[in-house]
Order: C-alpha cells, then structure tokens, then sequence
C-alpha cells in the first residue's frame, strides 16, 4: 500500500519528489507562491496542486476530498529563525506558520508526518511547546538533523526534520556513509555557458580580493567557486573537491576557470544548481525567470534525504497492514 501524501508549504516540490521516488503516492501540494504551485502542478500531474496562504485556522477543508492521508509532509516558512534578514526584526507570525500543521494532523490523523526547517528552529520558543503538541494528538516525535551531502547531494545542506509516527517512536534516519560528491560533479562541460574575464573593469572589489585568497590558496589555473552574499572562515570561495555550500534563495555562486593564464567567471546556472539540489533530469522547473527558479531550489527540499526518510518510516510496518488511523 502506497502512502497518500499532503505536502503543505510544497514549494516546487523537492520533498515530494524524494517520497514518490520512496513509494509514496502524492495527492496534493499548497504553497503560497504562485509559481511554486505551478511547478508543483507540472511535476506531480496527478495530484491536486492548491496556490493559496494558510493559516493557523485553516484545516482539511483547504484542500478539498483527497481521500484517506497517510503522510503529511510540512516545510514552514524558515527565513525568520535564521540569521538571513540580516539585522531587520524577526517575524513572530512567521515563525508560528510550524504550527499550521496541527489542525489537519488531529482531522486527517495521517499514521505518518515529517516537518522540515532549518536547524535554527530549535532555539525558537515556541518549539518545545509544537513538540508538545504534536505529541498530544498521539504522535511519537524524533527530531534528527540531517546534512543532505550524506545522502549523496553534492551539497553541504543541513536540516532539522521532525519525524512523527502514531504507532512507535521513528528510527533515527541512517545516513548511506558515502563519500561525499564534490561541486565539480554538478557544472556542465566548459563551453556550454558564456564565460566572461574575471577582473573585466564592472566587479565588486570584494569579488576580486575572494578571487585573490582563492588564488592564493590553490595558486594560478585551478578553477574554483566565489561565494557571494556570505562571509565566513573560508574567505568567501570553496575548492570544487569538496560539496557545495548551501545553497539559497539567491544567485551566490561564481564559477571561475583558466583560459590560459587569465581567470575566466560565469554564475553557476538552473541546471547544475538543480543537480546540486539532488533533483534528476526528470523534475521540471518550466515556469518563472532564472531568479525565481533558483529561489524555488534554494528554498526546496533535497530529495534524496526525504526518500531516505520516508523509507525508513515504511520500515516499520508490514505491506499489507492498513496505514492510516483508525
């Protein structure tokens, strides 16, 4: 028996995409964003892809007669516990979007629920209360945190998932312990985007000295990623042997390479950004600008990881034992 999934706060898809590939069956998805709910609708034909905002009032009724729900999946809003508004005050409504969930819990009682955010939220206030709560409606609880570059993402991409379960307390989620797939495995062949010189006359001085410290470090003819928007101990780029860094709303990465002595710059593009998400050639981002597209990846669920997921939930029960609640 296949698992009938409600994916609230869906985006584009990406944790969808990860529990089809782990045998779900996805009936649904509601996102705020227009575009979001588009590529949702292209990429899960079947399912019923709702574009309205939710709220702490709102319930099953918002998303129609889908049937029996085995598994509802949640990405609230996340921007707001993480330091990505700079120093602009935090969005307590925001915040609270993680407890949106709670009404089509205790309706739907779906055997199974996993919400995502970033790892931030643990220090929220109001995260020991939503625990609470979730345990009130019957449910087992194991926070895990989980980097997606153990799942085979080319991507260092940790996030907080709570793993919720009527019947017992989930198994922590078993990374695969592979070895890591570093950032050159996501760029397409040189010569499929134009490149352009590094120092051409219209660079920010800052992207210059992080070209510099990388050149530094690695020395002249090894290509390398500027990192924007961002600071850190590593100066502002990455080596391409390791995972990307994480990835964001915004177009943060330059690629540079060598013609000859003289270092060459492009931005890294939808497709090799959509690999580094852990997305197949098969998912489509068909609708929206370049910009909005990588907002969709950046602000997505890495597949890989929900699959693992949600296949270690499937683990705990028997494939002819009736899956939702009584």
């Amino acid at each position: 028996m296949k698992l009938r999934t409600v994916d609230l706060f869906c985006g584009g898809g990406g944790s969808s995409w990860g529990a089809k590939a782990a045998g779900a069956e996805i009936v649904c998805g509601v996102d705020a964003w227009d575009l979001a709910a588009q590529t949702f609708g292209t990429n899960f034909r079947k399912a019923t892809a709702i574009h309205t905002t939710l709220t702490e009032d709102c319930g099953p009724e918002t998303i129609g007669k889908v049937g029996r729900v085995d598994l509802i999946l949640a990405s609230p809003e996340c921007t707001n516990h993480t330091c990505a508004k700079g120093g602009k005050p935090r969005d307590e409504g925001s915040k609270r979007t993680a407890r949106y969930l709670l009404n089509f819990a205790s309706k739907l009682k779906p055997r199974f629920m996993v919400l995502e955010n970033v790892v931030q939220m643990r220090s929220w206030h109001g995260y020991d209360p939503l625990m609470d709560e979730l345990r009130a409606l019957g449910y087992f609880v194991t926070p895990q945190v989980l980097d997606a570059a153990d799942f085979g993402v080319p991507q260092t991409r940790r996030r907080l998932f709570l793993l919720c379960d009527r019947n017992r307390q989930p198994e922590p989620v078993v990374s695969r312990k592979i070895k890591h797939i570093p950032a050159r495995k996501i760029l397409d062949p040189e010569g499929t985007w134009k490149v352009t010189p590094l120092d051409n006359g219209r660079r920010a001085a800052a992207t210059l000295a992080r070209a510099d410290r990388a050149m530094e470090a690695l020395g002249k003819g090894v290509p390398f990623l500027i990192v924007y928007y961002g600071s850190d101990g590593s100066g502002g780029w990455q080596p391409l042997d390791r995972p990307l860094r994480t990835m964001t709303t915004l177009d943060r990465f330059g690629l540079v390479t060598w013609h000859g002595k003289k270092p060459m710059m492009r931005m890294l593009q939808v497709p090799e950004l959509q690999r580094a998400m852990g997305f197949d050639e098969k998912f489509s981002l068909a609708h929206g600008s370049r910009r909005d597209q990588i907002r969709l990846l950046g602000n997505g669920v890495c597949p890989p990881v929900m699959e693992a997921i949600i296949g270690s939930l499937k683990s705990a029960i028997g494939s002819n034992r009736l899956i939702a609640a009584e």
